[in-house]
């Protein structure tokens, strides 16, 4: 199978060579030139499997130029017991009758990011070695609080490669800070960007696309790569928790084979939701996709008008992985929707850059609603979902996941659909263990109190078990903490790399 950007059909390159680069030379990203479909009886076949089987099913349709073998190795290495604290590694939790909870943040950084950051290392690796490449690779990440940590995580120690994350000084709560400024490892490092994460994802994306800067860094024996979702390799493994989900229902007798079940997903650079999609037009039955923002959302306002407008006030919310105004991956959809017009794809991004803004056409529109469904809550009604679902079920949510919770909740309300539903948990409550304590036992419990006492005091309430990789946060040393302006983000890097 070869890649496209979305920016130019003419570009077509292996998997390996994707993953690799990371993002398109001209801009654009990667994606599959056609998308492998699955027969009802293929899919009905992964029930029995577990979860490794299941992805290296999914995986082999879309990396030809890796053997079974070569993809069962990353698999292998990147989804243990050890690593997710759980033989299920992406366990299904029933709410109700009709509601079940995807929980995707079993792992080493309590987060969804980590089911595709702990094989994007091996798949890179791999990568690297198919292409012949001779250089290190620089990992260069821009986060909103989760993929930061993940991606230090997965590569620390990583032969062969460097990693470098910017992540936004206001914009990540105490414990996704904490993570990241601790992270061990000879290859690692992090700084700070005063500013949003819009910001440091901007700046990360200019260094990707400086070609003069490409060259000074080639001369130093050095090549970008990203590990961000506009990494192929990072967004494939995420359509394997898609169909694992729908396997595991059908291996529980809870739907029939060929039973459409929705998705919500809490997004805000699309990537999720993207993977869903992608699992959407493979063939697994999925009815709707429904868009789960917080107070960030463009995302909503362009699925209910096909108008993306990225001004207005950014507003830090207590869903912070989600302060995002410019949804990067939403390009690779509107590509398979506009028929892989590339031309068009670039006007669009072009005038995003120029002004903000782009409008997409009636057809475009009317493909968009098809699928997806948007929806939003704000943070008081995002608190209030917590609570009442822990009060009820005594379940506890994240913000991120309660934001999905209630956008749900809303879309019922507004449609009257009772198809059975899957809600995408994408992280632990402990990593915001403020909110969701100030949700659960109001404002009083949380006022004084240093962050870290709140994860004993949410595993008391809570009755749960502190994950292992946050219990000792506390006591880890700081090690990192560099800052800086957004323009200054080239020169960061260049010291990071002792470049010449």
């Amino acid at each position: 199978m070869q890649y496209q950007s979305t920016r130019s059909k003419e570009v077509r390159v292996p998997s390996a060579f994707a993953i690799k680069t990371g993002l398109a030379a001209d801009g654009g990203l990667y994606v599959p030139e056609q998308i492998p479909r699955l027969a009802l009886e293929e899919i009905a076949s992964l029930a029995p499997l577990n979860y490794n089987e299941r992805a290296i099913n999914i995986l082999t349709r879309f990396l030809t130029d890796f053997t079974p073998e070569e993809v069962k190795l990353c698999v292998d290495r990147a989804y243990t017991k050890e690593k997710f604290e759980s033989v299920e590694i992406a366990p299904l939790y029933k709410l109700e009758s009709d509601v079940y909870y995807l929980e995707l943040w079993h792992g080493p950084t309590c987060a969804f990011k980590d089911m595709a950051l702990q094989i994007l290392p091996h798949l890179l690796l791999r990568s690297i070695e198919k292409t012949g490449e001779s250089k290190e690779v620089v990992i260069l990440v821009a986060t909103s609080g989760d993929t930061g940590k993940a991606a230090l995580e997965g590569f620390r120690d990583v032969e062969g490669t460097r990693i470098i994350v910017f992540y936004p000084a206001d914009g990540v709560s105490d414990v996704q800070k904490r993570q990241m400024v601790t992270q061990e490892g000879n290859n690692v490092d992090v700084a700070a960007v005063r500013g949003n994460f819009d910001d440091a994802q901007n700046g990360v994306k200019q260094i990707f696309s400086d070609k003069e800067y490409a060259e000074i860094l080639a001369r130093n024996n050095f090549m970008l790569s990203s590990a961000n979702s506009i990494n192929w390799g990072r967004l494939v493994p995420q359509i394997v928790y898609y169909f694992s989900s729908y396997a595991s229902l059908l291996k529980n007798n809870e739907i029939r084979l060929g039973d459409p079940v929705n998705f919500v997903v809490p997004t805000g650079n699309f990537g999720n939701i993207l993977a869903a999609y992608y699992a959407k037009e493979m063939g697994l039955p999925i009815h709707k996709l429904i868009c789960a923002s917080n107070e960030n959302n463009v995302l909503t306002d362009f699925i209910n008008t096909g108008i993306y407008d990225k001004n207005r006030e950014f507003k830090t919310t207590a869903s912070p992985s989600m302060d995002i105004l410019i949804s990067s991956n939403l390009e690779r959809f509107l590509y398979h929707a506009t028929g892989c017009d590339g031309a068009r794809i670039a006007q669009w991004m072009q005038e995003l850059k120029e002004t903000g803004r782009y409008e997409v056409p009636e057809l475009t529109k009317a493909r968009i609603k098809e699928i997806f469904w948007g929806g939003f809550c704000d943070d008081a009604e995002t608190f209030a979902n917590i609570c009442e679902v822990n009060r009820q079920y005594g379940y506890v949510m994240d913000t991120h996941t309660a934001v999905a919770k209630g956008v749900y909740e809303k879309y019922r309300k507004e449609t009257g659909d009772a198809t059975k539903t899957v809600i995408v948990s994408t992280a632990s409550p402990f990593k915001f263990c403020d909110s969701v304590l100030t949700a659960i036992c109001g404002e009083d419990s949380v006022k004084g109190k240093d962050p870290f006492d709140l994860l004993d005091e949410l595993a008391k309430t809570a009755d749960l078990l502190i994950p292992d990789s946050l219990a000792g946060l506390r006591e880890k040393p700081v090690i990192f903490t560099t800052a800086c302006e957004k323009n200054e983000m080239y020169d960061v890097v260049s010291h990071m790399l002792n470049l010449a």
